[in-house]
C-alpha cells in the first residue's frame, strides 16, 4: 500500500450537503480519505441518508469507516428512523443499568439500518461541583463508578449490536471551564485527581472492549507541562497512559481538528502532526475541504520527512483494518425505522429523571386549574439549521398547548429566541406581571447573558414562578428562595414531556 494510501485512511472528513457530488467524490479520491463523519448538515431522511453513503462509497469503489456523534439528548444528527433517547445525565438520574444496557441494544439496531458503523459515545466525563459549559447533561453524572457503570453497560450492548462505540473525552474533561469548540479549556487537576475521578469510566469501558477512545483538547499542566502539550498533542497521554498503562489496544481517535482549542494553539497542519505523534490512529476533520487538504499535506510531508514514524502509521492502520473487519456489511436488513419499544423507554427515563430541585412554598404540583397561567419558553426552531429538533417542537407553542392541555391547564404561552432579545425581556415581563402563575424554560444562564437577563426579569415579575431547567442544571444557583425549580436533565420533547407532567401533577388524558 503506498504511503498516500496509508495516511488516507487515517482521516476522517465531514462533507457539506445531502448528496454526492463530483468534487466530493475527487476529495475524497485525491485524500484517500478512510472515514466519513454524518452531521445534521447531510440529514433529510433515512432513505436519503442511505443513498449518500451508498452513491459515496460506490464511486470511490470501496468501503469507508462511517462515524456519527448520536449521544442521545442535545448531540443526535439524525431525525427519523431512530429513537430519541434523553441526555445522559437523564440516565444517570434515573440510574438504572438496565435502562443504559437497552439504549445500547436499540441504538445499535437503529443506526446499523441506516449504514453506521461508529457511533462517537458515549461521552465519559465525570461532572465536578465546578461548572461545565459543554458537556453538562451529556455527561451521566458526578458519580466516577456510576459513569463507568452505566456507560460500559451501553457500550456493551452498542457493540453486541453491531456497532463500534467510542468513549471520550480521554483523559476526562467534565470539569473544563471552556468549550473547547470555542477556546482553550485549562484544567489543573492532578494525576491523583484524575485517577480517582475521571479516568475510572475509561477503565471500564477499556474492559468491556470498548472499540475506541476519543481524546479531548484541554491542557492539563500538571499531567503534561509541555509547551503547547493539550491532550490531544501529549503523547504521555494518548501513548504513554492510554496505550501503555490503561492497555488500550484498540482505535484511538482525536476530537474534530478544527475546534477553536486547537486554532488557539496552532495551525491545523501542525495539529495533525503533532496528534499523530502523540499516538492517534484516527484524525478528525469535520467540516472545511481547506482544512482537510492542509491535514494530507503536512501528515505527508512529515511522513515522508521522517518526522513521523512510518511503522507507527502501519500499526495504524492494522488496527483500523481489525475494526473495519468487524463491519462486512454496509446496511442491516430492513428499513430504518425506530424500534418499537424505544419510545417507551426514553419516556421511562425521562420520568423517572424529573427532580425538584426547590420548592419551599409548595407551587409543585400546580392545584388551581383555574388561575392565570403563563408559559415562557424557548423558540427551539431557531436551531433546526444548527442541531436536530424534533417536529413537534417545531411548532412551539402548539407543543406546549398541548402538552399541559393534557392535565386541565390553559397557558398563555410566550416563546422567546434562544438568546433573547430586549423585546423578549419586556414581554416576558409583561405576561409574567399579569399571570397568577408562571412557567419560564430557562436554557442556559450561566452561558448567555441573555438568558440570565430574562431569568432575573421575570423573577422581579412574576407573583409565583416555577423555572424548569432546560440545558443546565447549574442555573440552580440563580434562582430565588421563593421560585420553585425542577429538571429534566434536558430538552428533548420524551424529556419536556415528562417535566410537565410534573408540574401538571403526574396524569394526563
Amino acid at each position: 500500500m503506498e504511503l498516500k494510501d496509508l495516511l488516507g485512511r487515517k482521516l476522517v472528513l465531514g462533507i457539506a450537503g445531502t448528496a454526492v457530488t463530483p468534487a466530493i467524490v475527487q476529495h475524497f479520491q485525491e485524500l484517500r480519505a478512510g472515514g466519513l463523519i454524518l452531521y445534521r448538515r447531510n440529514f433529510l431522511s433515512p432513505e436519503q441518508v442511505r443513498t449518500l453513503i451508498t452513491d459515496l462509497e460506490e464511486a470511490l469503489g470501496r468501503r469507508l469507516l462511517v462515524l456519527v456523534d448520536h449521544e442521545g439528548g442535545r448531540v443526535i444528527m439524525f431525525r427519523e428512523g431512530i429513537t430519541v433517547f434523553p441526555d445522559n445525565l437523564a440516565v444517570g438520574a434515573a440510574g438504572n443499568v438496565a435502562y443504559a444496557r437497552r439504549q445500547g441494544e436499540i441504538e445499535a439496531r437503529e443506526l446499523r439500518r441506516l449504514g453506521v458503523d461508529i457511533n462517537l459515545a458515549p461521552v465519559l466525563d465525570v461532572l465536578t461541583e465546578a461548572y461545565s459549559p459543554n458537556i453538562g447533561i451529556r455527561s451521566y453524572g458526578r458519580d466516577p463508578r456510576m459513569v463507568a457503570v452505566l456507560g460500559a453497560a451501553r457500550i456493551a450492548a452498542m457493540q453486541a449490536g453491531g456497532v463500534s462505540a467510542c468513549a471520550k473525552h480521554f483523559p476526562g474533561k467534565g470539569h473544563a471551564p471552556v468549550d473547547a469548540h470555542l477556546g482553550l479549556p485549562v484544567i489543573p487537576s492532578t494525576w491523583q485527581e484524575m485517577q480517582a475521578v475521571h479516568l475510572p469510566p475509561f477503565q471500564e469501558a477499556i474492559r468491556v472492549g470498548v472499540d475506541l477512545i476519543m481524546s479531548s483538547h484541554p491542557y492539563y499542566p500538571n499531567l503534561d507541562p509541555g509547551p503547547r502539550q493539550i491532550a490531544t498533542f501529549s503523547r504521555a497521554l494518548i501513548s504513554d497512559c492510554l496505550r501503555r498503562e490503561l492497555g488500550f489496544g484498540g482505535v484511538i481517535s482525536s476530537d474534530d481538528l478544527e475546534m477553536g482549542a486547537i486554532a488557539a494553539v496552532c495551525n491545523i497542519g501542525q495539529a495533525a502532526v503533532l496528534a499523530t505523534r502523540a499516538g492517534h490512529d484516527l484524525l478528525l476533520v469535520c467540516h472545511t475541504p481547506e482544512a482537510q487538504k492542509e491535514v494530507h499535506r503536512a501528515l505527508l510531508s512529515a511522513y515522508e520527512n521522517r518526522e513521523l514514524s512510518l511503522a507507527e502509521l502501519e500499526a495504524s492502520v492494522e488496527r483500523l483494518d481489525a475494526l473495519a473487519a468487524k463491519r462486512p456489511r454496509r446496511f442491516e436488513p430492513g428499513e430504518p425505522r425506530p424500534e418499537g419499544e424505544g419510545a417507551e423507554l426514553a419516556a421511562a427515563i425521562s420520568r423517572q429523571a424529573v427532580q425538584i430541585l426547590q420548592d419551599k412554598d409548595g407551587l409543585l404540583p400546580i392545584k388551581n386549574r383555574g388561575e392565570r397561567l403563563a408559559v415562557i419558553f424557548p423558540r427551539f426552531a431557531e436551531l433546526a439549521d444548527r442541531i436536530m429538533i424534533e417536529r413537534e417542537i417545531l411548532t412551539g407553542r402548539e407543543f406546549l398547548t398541548r402538552a399541559f392541555g393534557r392535565y386541565g391547564l390553559n397557558p398563555d404561552v410566550l416563546l422567546v429566541s434562544m438568546e433573547p432579545t430586549v423585546s423578549d425581556l419586556a414581554a416576558a415581563a409583561e405576561l409574567a406581571e399579569r399571570a397568577d402563575l408562571t412557567i419560564l424554560g430557562c436554557y442556559d444562564a450561566h452561558l448567555f447573558a441573555s438568558n440570565r437577563a430574562l431569568l432575573d426579569q421575570v423573577q422581579a415579575k412574576a407573583r409565583r414562578l416555577v423555572v424548569v431547567l432546560l440545558r443546565d442544571p447549574y442555573d440552580v444557583t440563580f434562582l430565588r428562595p421563593e421560585v420553585a425549580g425542577l429538571t429534566a436533565f434536558g430538552w428533548r420533547v420524551c424529556q419536556l414531556q415528562a417535566v410537565i407532567a410534573a408540574i401538571g401533577g403526574g396524569t394526563g388524558s
